[in-house]
């Protein structure tokens, strides 16, 4: 359900894609304003994509992927949308392969904090072996 691709690209959308606002539709229970992405560099895993962001919150809630031809590959559904810190966040993020059979893959998080002090010593190769 998840690439490498997917995982490792951590480039800002904005870098590689064009966006425009393409309608509003709701998720759920959710008002949201559909984005339309279209890649404006070659070297993207999907050409185009349409993300669904909460209206009021502005965090995704749903994502499509397409192939070049248009084929839906992947989709990504955001729920459990918590607020933590002043910060709107999805505590579930079910990811599915659109070609394949199957329910996907789903991540659920059960604590996040963010904007916390890391100590430098957890970055040194002696600790990220353990």
């Amino acid at each position: 359900d998840l690439s490498y691709e997917d995982m490792m690209d951590d480039r800002k959308l904005t870098d590689v894609y064009d966006a425009r606002i393409i309608g509003e539709e709701a998720v759920g229970d959710r008002p949201a304003k559909i984005l339309e992405l279209t890649a404006k560099v070659s070297d993207v895993a999907y050409h185009s994509q349409k993300i669904w962001v909460d209206s009021e919150r502005f965090v995704p809630l749903k994502q499509d992927m397409f192939a070049r031809s248009g084929q839906l590959l992947k989709r990504t559904e955001m729920s459990d949308v918590r607020q933590i810190g002043g910060r709107w966040f999805p505590f579930v993020v079910l990811y599915r392969d659109m070609l394949k059979q199957g329910g996907g893959t789903e991540f659920k998080i059960t604590d996040i904090r963010f904007n916390q002090d890391i100590p430098e010593y957890l970055f040194t190769k002696a600790s990220l072996k353990k």
